[in-house]
Protein backbone atom coordinates (compact mmCIF):
# COMPACT_ATOMS: atom_id res chain seq x y z
CA UNK A 1 0.00 0.00 0.00
CA UNK A 2 0.94 3.89 0.01
CA UNK A 3 2.63 5.38 2.57
CA UNK A 4 1.20 8.66 3.26
CA UNK A 5 3.53 11.58 4.34
CA UNK A 6 2.86 15.16 5.21
CA UNK A 7 3.74 17.29 2.56
CA UNK A 8 5.08 19.82 4.83
CA UNK A 9 7.82 16.34 5.81
CA UNK A 10 7.89 15.61 2.48
CA UNK A 11 9.14 19.33 0.90
CA UNK A 12 11.64 20.01 4.11
CA UNK A 13 13.27 16.72 3.31
CA UNK A 14 13.77 17.63 -0.55
CA UNK A 15 15.08 21.27 0.15
CA UNK A 16 17.15 21.06 3.72
CA UNK A 17 19.57 19.95 2.17
CA UNK A 18 19.85 22.74 -0.94
CA UNK A 19 19.17 25.68 1.53
CA UNK A 20 22.17 24.32 3.81
CA UNK A 21 24.21 24.41 0.62
CA UNK A 22 23.41 27.86 -0.33
CA UNK A 23 23.07 29.23 2.99
CA UNK A 24 27.02 28.22 3.23
CA UNK A 25 27.97 28.85 -0.59
CA UNK A 26 26.37 32.51 0.17
CA UNK A 27 28.67 32.85 3.32
CA UNK A 28 31.93 32.09 1.43
CA UNK A 29 31.39 33.99 -0.98
CA UNK A 30 30.67 36.68 1.73
CA UNK A 31 34.05 36.20 3.90
CA UNK A 32 35.77 36.31 0.28
CA UNK A 33 34.09 39.64 -0.93
CA UNK A 34 35.16 40.69 2.97
CA UNK A 35 38.86 39.83 2.21
CA UNK A 36 39.01 40.86 -1.08
CA UNK A 37 37.78 44.64 -0.07
CA UNK A 38 40.69 44.27 3.08
CA UNK A 39 43.43 43.32 0.53
CA UNK A 40 42.31 46.68 -1.82
CA UNK A 41 42.53 48.64 1.57
CA UNK A 42 46.21 47.47 2.30
CA UNK A 43 47.04 47.75 -1.44
CA UNK A 44 45.94 51.62 -1.05
CA UNK A 45 47.43 52.46 1.94
CA UNK A 46 50.93 51.05 0.20
CA UNK A 47 53.43 52.79 -2.45
CA UNK A 48 52.44 50.49 -5.19
CA UNK A 49 50.55 51.51 -7.98
CA UNK A 50 50.90 54.51 -10.60
CA UNK A 51 51.11 58.10 -9.15
CA UNK A 52 51.40 61.68 -10.90
CA UNK A 53 54.16 63.80 -9.78
CA UNK A 54 53.53 67.32 -8.53
CA UNK A 55 56.93 69.63 -8.62
CA UNK A 56 57.50 70.48 -5.57
CA UNK A 57 58.60 74.04 -6.65
CA UNK A 58 55.59 74.60 -9.40
CA UNK A 59 52.94 72.76 -8.17
CA UNK A 60 52.25 71.12 -11.59
CA UNK A 61 52.36 67.73 -12.60
CA UNK A 62 55.63 66.53 -13.60
CA UNK A 63 55.43 63.25 -14.39
CA UNK A 64 53.83 58.89 -13.87
CA UNK A 65 55.99 57.28 -12.04
CA UNK A 66 54.72 53.14 -11.33
CA UNK A 67 55.91 51.87 -8.29
CA UNK A 68 56.55 48.22 -7.71
CA UNK A 69 57.94 45.34 -4.79
CA UNK A 70 60.23 42.49 -5.56
CA UNK A 71 59.16 39.28 -3.96
CA UNK A 72 61.29 40.60 -0.90
CA UNK A 73 59.21 43.83 -0.58
CA UNK A 74 61.76 45.92 -1.75
CA UNK A 75 60.73 48.82 -4.17
CA UNK A 76 61.20 50.08 -7.37
CA UNK A 77 59.89 53.33 -9.02
CA UNK A 78 60.41 53.93 -13.01
CA UNK A 79 58.87 57.27 -14.74
CA UNK A 80 56.76 56.02 -17.28
CA UNK A 81 55.72 59.25 -18.65
CA UNK A 82 56.75 62.66 -18.34
CA UNK A 83 54.23 65.35 -17.65
CA UNK A 84 55.78 68.94 -18.38
CA UNK A 85 54.00 71.57 -19.86
CA UNK A 86 57.68 73.00 -21.88
CA UNK A 87 59.49 69.82 -23.59
CA UNK A 88 62.29 69.35 -21.52
CA UNK A 89 65.74 70.39 -24.12
CA UNK A 90 67.48 67.14 -22.73
CA UNK A 91 65.54 63.56 -22.60
CA UNK A 92 68.64 61.79 -21.09
CA UNK A 93 69.86 62.56 -17.69
CA UNK A 94 73.20 63.82 -18.57
CA UNK A 95 73.48 65.08 -14.29
CA UNK A 96 73.09 61.55 -13.08
CA UNK A 97 76.51 60.27 -11.42
CA UNK A 98 76.31 56.53 -11.46
CA UNK A 99 75.16 54.03 -13.82
CA UNK A 100 71.82 55.82 -14.60
CA UNK A 101 74.25 58.90 -16.46
CA UNK A 102 73.42 59.27 -19.77
CA UNK A 103 70.28 57.37 -19.80
CA UNK A 104 66.58 58.38 -20.99
CA UNK A 105 64.78 59.86 -18.21
CA UNK A 106 61.70 58.06 -19.67
CA UNK A 107 61.98 54.07 -18.31
CA UNK A 108 64.54 55.38 -15.51
CA UNK A 109 64.09 53.62 -12.62
CA UNK A 110 64.34 56.61 -9.94
CA UNK A 111 63.40 54.94 -6.80
CA UNK A 112 65.68 52.37 -5.52
CA UNK A 113 65.43 50.27 -2.37
CA UNK A 114 63.07 50.98 0.72
CA UNK A 115 61.47 48.71 3.11
CA UNK A 116 58.34 49.26 4.99
CA UNK A 117 58.78 50.10 8.73
CA UNK A 118 57.88 47.35 10.91
CA UNK A 119 54.11 48.26 12.12
CA UNK A 120 54.20 51.53 10.35
CA UNK A 121 52.47 52.57 7.00
CA UNK A 122 56.04 53.82 5.98
CA UNK A 123 58.51 52.98 3.50
CA UNK A 124 61.77 53.84 3.82
CA UNK A 125 65.46 52.75 3.97
CA UNK A 126 66.06 53.54 0.16
CA UNK A 127 66.75 55.93 -2.35
CA UNK A 128 65.15 58.15 -4.83
CA UNK A 129 66.56 60.07 -7.81
CA UNK A 130 65.95 63.80 -8.92
CA UNK A 131 66.94 63.14 -13.33
CA UNK A 132 66.61 67.10 -13.06
CA UNK A 133 69.42 67.72 -11.09
CA UNK A 134 71.48 64.04 -10.84
CA UNK A 135 71.17 64.57 -7.19
CA UNK A 136 70.01 60.82 -4.80
CA UNK A 137 68.26 61.08 -1.91
CA UNK A 138 67.47 59.23 1.14
CA UNK A 139 63.66 58.31 0.58
CA UNK A 140 60.79 57.97 3.32
CA UNK A 141 57.13 57.35 1.35
CA UNK A 142 54.29 57.90 3.70
CA UNK A 143 50.66 57.12 2.02
CA UNK A 144 48.06 59.36 3.03
CA UNK A 145 43.96 60.55 2.46
CA UNK A 146 43.11 56.44 2.56
CA UNK A 147 46.08 55.73 -0.22
CA UNK A 148 45.25 58.28 -2.61
CA UNK A 149 48.51 60.61 -2.09
CA UNK A 150 51.36 59.43 -1.39
CA UNK A 151 53.85 62.05 0.88
CA UNK A 152 57.38 61.36 -0.62
CA UNK A 153 60.19 62.96 1.32
CA UNK A 154 64.09 62.98 -0.22
CA UNK A 155 66.47 64.37 2.30
CA UNK A 156 70.57 63.98 3.12
CA UNK A 157 71.24 62.75 6.08
CA UNK A 158 68.74 63.43 8.35
CA UNK A 159 64.86 63.67 7.17
CA UNK A 160 64.78 67.60 8.75
CA UNK A 161 67.24 68.82 5.85
CA UNK A 162 65.03 67.97 2.66
CA UNK A 163 62.26 68.41 0.41
CA UNK A 164 58.93 67.04 0.15
CA UNK A 165 56.52 66.06 -2.47
CA UNK A 166 52.49 65.05 -2.39
CA UNK A 167 51.93 62.14 -5.33
CA UNK A 168 48.29 61.66 -6.84
CA UNK A 169 46.98 57.97 -7.18
CA UNK A 170 46.39 57.40 -10.69
CA UNK A 171 46.14 53.64 -10.20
Amino acid sequence: MFKTVPIAAHIAAHIAVPIAALIAALSGLCFAAQAQAQAQAQAQMSPMGLWRSIDDETKQPKAEIRIGQNAAGVLSGVVEKSLAAVANTDPLCTLCTDDRKGQPKIGMEIIRGGLQAPGKAVWEGGKILDPENGKIYSLRLSPSEGGQKLEVRGFIGTPLLGRSQTWIRIQ
